[in-house]
């Protein structure tokens, strides 16, 4: 008997690879609906990179709302790119240079959105937003994808009872652009800076003044941020010419990491629009700038109880499970560099006496120390407030690692050691002084690659010797920021 042609599966890729939950389904109704009634006529589909750099496309409304369970493709070589969006690895060899069949030939994968993060953009007219998770066409989860990185730390903490609370302090410089470089001369890969001038001379750390002279150039980025729904708390003038400071109310789980990426993106484009540009870079190469730093703020949240796990303690600030935190975060501090700093330019604020850490230490609110433990006994809200970290860092990234080391931290007792007076002068282990110290204490840290996977911890690094690689056949490393890294993080971060 002849064999019936096969049927193909009239299932959606979200429902035959079961991607979506009930709340889901739900909230993607809802978006189509929200489409229809605001008469939206276009919809951003995006996902955070690798880099934590939003990528992605645009689709017509009418698509759009197909393409919520039919997905988006997108290039796979977007995966093996460094920060010149230059590729890594050899993608046309089998294997793709990484040893999965999926990743080579520069095929497709597929971005599925999540409904939940859907959002109207106040910038562009008629325009919707919504962050995606990425699959291949299989229906495998990429590997290589942050956010889910960061969801199976979250999952993981989640088995030992907690949920992780942050907070965002992100520090950053906004600037007039005076000439965009875009004549035909200027379209080197990368480009060339655009040259800018300041908005402010700066060195009046919170002064009314220095803040009204910013606010028209910021006032803008503030409305924006709070019109897209993000826990915007105080919008602070910071010492350095041209530098700010946004704050954010704490949130739980995946709410922080995306609040992170979605704020950078909004900010950078709502400030282009109007003529200026915002970096997240961290020192500029432009004279007598100040680096910005992104202090995470963080504690753990007991899932039973809702109670803070920190502040579990009447007689002392931290808990014993706070303390055991904080003392993993200390002890593989030198390997989460590499996520927390994953620029080149990261590590030039690692400075003594410059209110940034330059060693593994910590103390009672005190800000030359990695470390901050702020709260008092007994205080619900006591918390740790990171200060390692760049702006420029992958939020998904920079979490996830914290939720490892503060869970080897817990398994292992690790003490903390006392409260630190004196930052600049007590003797402890130095932070990294490059990217390539922190590439060689990752390789070598066996906390953050059973974390992350071993692969994923080759991936990253590969990536990033190839960008410092590109760096040391064009520039030497010195204290101060060179032209090298003005072109590589200005505009993209």
């Amino acid at each position: 008997m002849a064999q019936r042609p096969r049927r193909l599966s009239s299932q959606s890729f979200v429902d035959r690879h079961r991607l979506w939950n009930d709340e889901q389904n739900a909230a993607a109704a809802a978006l189509a609906q929200r489409v229809k009634k605001d008469k939206l006529e276009l919809l951003r589909f995006s996902f955070a990179d690798q880099h934590g750099v939003l990528r992605g496309k645009t689709l017509v409304a009418e698509d759009a709302v197909k393409a919520l369970k039919s997905g988006v493709t997108m290039t796979t070589t977007l995966l093996a790119k460094d920060t010149a969006h230059k590729t890594a690895f050899p993608v046309f060899t089998p294997g793709g240079g990484l040893n999965m069949p999926e990743m080579q030939g520069g095929g497709d994968f597929v971005m599925v959105a999540d409904p939940g993060t859907f959002r109207v953009l106040p910038w562009a007219p008629d325009t919707g937003w919504v962050l995606c998770d990425i699959y291949f066409t299989n229906g495998k989860p990429v590997p290589f994808s942050t956010r889910r990185l960061y969801r199976d730390a979250l999952l993981r903490l989640g088995t030992a009872g907690f949920d992780f609370m942050a907070g965002l302090e992100v520090e950053f410089h906004v600037f007039k652009i005076e000439n965009p470089r875009l004549t035909t001369n200027d379209t080197a890969w990368p480009p060339p800076a655009p040259d800018v001038s300041l908005i402010s001379q700066g060195f009046q750390y919170l002064t009314e003044t220095r803040f009204d002279q910013m606010a028209p150039a910021i006032d803008d980025i503030r409305k924006g941020v709070q019109a897209l729904g993000l826990p915007l708390r105080s919008i602070e003038v910071e010492l350095g010419p041209s530098q700010c400071e946004f704050t954010f109310r704490p949130q739980t789980g995946l709410a922080a990491a995306d609040t992170m990426i979605l704020f950078r993106a909004a900010a950078k484009q709502i400030a282009r629009r109007s003529g200026h540009l915002v970096s997240f870079m961290c020192r500029p190469a432009l004279p007598n700038l100040c680096s910005s730093g992104w202090h995470l703020h963080q504690s753990l949240i007991e899932t039973k109880s809702g109670a803070n796990a920190f502040a579990l303690n009447d007689a002392d600030v931290l808990s014993t499970i706070g303390r055991y935190y904080l003392g993993g975060l200390l002890a593989h501090s030198r390997a989460a560099a590499a996520f927390t700093t994953p620029t080149i330019n990261g590590y030039k604020r690692y400075r003594p006496y410059s209110l940034a850490p330059d060693r593994a230490i910590w103390a009672r609110d005190n800000r030359g120390v990695m470390v901050r433990v702020l709260g008092q006994p007994g205080d619900p809200s006591t918390h740790l407030e990171n200060r390692v970290g760049e702006p420029a860092a992958n939020p998904y990234l920079y979490m996830a690692s914290q939720i490892y080391c503060g869970l080897d931290g817990i398994a292992r007792r690790i003490e903390p050691g006392p409260s630190v007076d004196t930052p600049y002068e007590t003797v402890a282990a130095a932070l990294p002084k490059s990217l390539a110290e922190a590439l060689t204490a990752l390789r070598a840290d066996d906390c953050l690659r059973e974390g992350f996977g071993p692969a994923f911890i080759d991936y990253f690094v590969h990536i990033k010797s190839a960008e410092l690689a590109r760096f040391k056949a064009e520039a030497k490393d010195q204290p101060e920021p060179t032209p090298w890294e003005q072109r590589e993080y200005f505009d993209l971060f």
